[in-house]
């Protein structure tokens, strides 16, 4: 982590940097769909891949030699004890994950009447919470992912100048509520800035397991070495173990990843990782709580790369923000359409 970003703990839910996972006859198919456009990404067979449930090693994270664009938002570098500040909804932060265990926070507003998503409900996860740095302690407890044990939540990555993952992310999730509410969808959302810490990866998968949402999607920035760039979508792997079974959610969770990574590329421009997925723009993990303990279909997504500065002068810019929330909700809707 850089200079006045959050100090470097456990790697979170959803962090990639890894190398990619051998080729196969269905990677060397999507590379030339990608290729294609979108028209090629709905080809996608939601039952084919392989299934990919070991946990990879996470690259080591190289500091850019250049300062990144600041963004507007909450800086990682902000130091000291902060307040829990009032959420959208004007109640103040919650004292953690325990308080309103699988509740979720409902759209306060109600969806259109008639959209095309009309009685479709979405969970959108938005990745870490800005305060975790100040409760390090509760993150960094040990939960049971079903396949293992990982850390509660850990605190996000952030740009060389302080944009904070987590201020990315809830900004991302803000624009996507307001384009699936316009298309008729009831929306949920795992925190809204509201607490105090987390919720813990367990708890973010319960809550749209609570909810039986259509279609869950996490959203996430990657903190991998400069040069690495690009977006990827992370889809579950075939687990199961203790309360983990991904079995009837990984074909439906591949075709709402794949339509999500088909506009997202469409709609932002932005290309396909160079570093995970071997071009495909697509991942499949068995080691993500928020995935393996879901009953529901879902995905993460990883707008781009937070280290280096191509791909910062894309997370940080405003326009470019609504354009991903808006391929991710195309993606959406053309999944929850069929």
């Amino acid at each position: 982590m850089s200079k006045g970003s959050f100090p470097r703990a456990p790697r979170r839910d959803g962090v990639s940097g890894r190398p990619g996972g051998r080729a196969t006859p269905l990677i060397a198919a999507l590379v030339a769909l990608v290729a294609a456009g979108l028209a090629g990404w709905l080809l996608w067979d939601a039952g084919g891949g392989e299934d990919d449930s070991a946990k990879r090693p996470v690259a080591a994270t190289s500091a850019a030699t250049s300062r990144a664009p600041a963004a507007p938002g909450p800086s990682a570098a902000a130091s000291g004890p902060r307040s829990p500040s009032p959420s959208a909804s004007g109640t103040t932060a919650s004292p953690g994950p325990s308080a309103g265990e699988g509740a979720g926070v409902a759209d306060g507003e109600a969806p259109r009447a008639d959209g095309p998503l009309k009685g479709k409900v979405v969970l959108v996860d938005p990745g870490h919470n800005i305060r975790n740095s100040e409760h390090t302690a509760e993150i960094n407890r040990s939960v049971d992912i079903g396949t293992g044990r990982k850390e509660c939540d850990t605190t996000g990555t952030s740009t060389d100048a302080g944009y904070a993952e987590a201020t990315f992310s809830l900004d991302v999730a803000h624009r996507l509520r307001t384009i699936l509410r316009n298309q008729g969808a009831k929306v949920v959302f795992t925190h809204d800035g509201e607490r105090a810490y987390g919720p813990c990866v367990t708890e973010r998968a319960a809550i749209g397991n609570k909810a039986h949402a259509d279609a869950a999607v996490s959203l996430h920035a990657d903190g991998s070495a400069v040069g690495n760039r690009g977006f990827h979508v992370i889809l579950p792997a075939l687990v199961k173990g203790g309360a983990a079974d991904t079995a009837p959610i990984v074909g439906p969770s591949k075709e709402l990843g794949a339509r999500i990574a088909g506009n997202f590329v469409r709609t932002t421009g932005s290309p396909p990782s160079n570093y995970i997925g071997g071009g495909t723009g697509l991942d499949t993990r068995g080691d993500l709580g928020g995935l393996n303990l879901s009953t529901v279909p879902k995905v993460f997504i990883e707008c781009g790369n937070m280290r280096d500065p191509e791909d910062v002068g894309r997370l940080t810019d405003a326009a470019w923000r609504e354009k991903a929330a808006q391929g991710i909700a195309d993606g959406i809707t053309d999944f929850l359409r069929g």
